[in-house]
């Protein structure tokens, strides 16, 4: 058994418990708390610490907080030369303290809380200063998904921007579109076949290839329609942006 503590209770932290404690090969011995108003599955009380002196000896050290905070709880791990790992998509792995070995744990995937999601599928880029290291993180990586690469920090960060595009900003459209129909009296549920046809295609194709709508087409009528009919400055703005973005992608075929 790989002995794991985790130091976060956030969204991330709390997804990383719970797919550990159904893992056979992981033995997940501390989680450290750094907010005790922060509520806990009660199952896990008799292994939560709130000072960093109570953290005992584990094979592994996972650091889920926030990026700021990364570099300020790695520094006060009180042991040396253990594995530390922290779970950022952009901070390198340098920001880790020198007193211990360094890694990055990178679930690549959107969470929210009590919204459950199976580790199975979710990509874990993983990075460390040494093979042995990699072996560990590896091991730990497969033992709660079937999707393991070996990603440096520099991929790691331009994964992070990419996806930010395709999860968060896109995420913002589906928002627009909902602030469009409701505004319009129509029920959001009616795109619904579109958006999961749109996501799914990209699963088949790239996602140039895939790519449909005025814009591609270069109907001009019909774009200078959708501008006349958005009231809202910033939506205007946002349609403006990315028609002109894929009439510029489509000069490159």
């Amino acid at each position: 058994m790989i002995k794991i503590s985790v130091i976060g209770t956030g969204n991330l932290a709390q997804h990383l418990i719970s797919a550990f404690q159904l893992s056979d090969e992981i033995e997940l011995v501390q989680i450290f708390a750094r907010n005790r108003d922060k509520i806990l599955d009660p199952s896990y009380s008799e292994k939560i610490v709130y000072v960093f002196e109570e953290l005992i000896p584990v094979d592994l050290i996972i650091i889920a907080v926030s990026d700021q905070a990364i570099a300020d709880v790695s520094s006060k791990i009180p042991f040396k030369n253990s594995l530390v790992v922290h779970t950022s998509g952009t901070i390198s792995l340098d920001a880790l303290s020198d007193s211990n070995r360094k890694g990055v744990f990178y679930p690549l995937q959107t969470f929210t809380q009590n919204k459950k999601i199976s580790f199975t599928e979710i990509p874990i880029c993983i990075e460390t200063e040494n093979a042995t290291d990699f072996q560990l993180l590896e091991k730990v990586a497969k033992s709660i998904s079937d999707k393991i690469f070996a990603i440096n920090s520099e991929q790691r960060k331009s994964l992070h921007v990419a996806a930010v595009f395709v999860c968060n900003f896109v995420n913002h459209l589906y928002h627009i579109g909902n602030s469009i129909c409701e505004d319009n009296k129509v029920d959001f549920e009616i795109l619904k076949p579109l958006i999961l046809e749109t996501a799914n295609k990209i699963l088949e194709m790239s996602p140039k290839e895939a790519q449909t709508g005025p814009a591609k087409r270069n109907d001009q009528n019909i774009i200078q329609t959708h501008l006349e009919f958005l009231m809202d400055q910033n939506q205007r703005n946002i349609y403006q942006v990315i028609t002109n973005s894929i009439l510029e992608n489509g000069k490159e075929l």
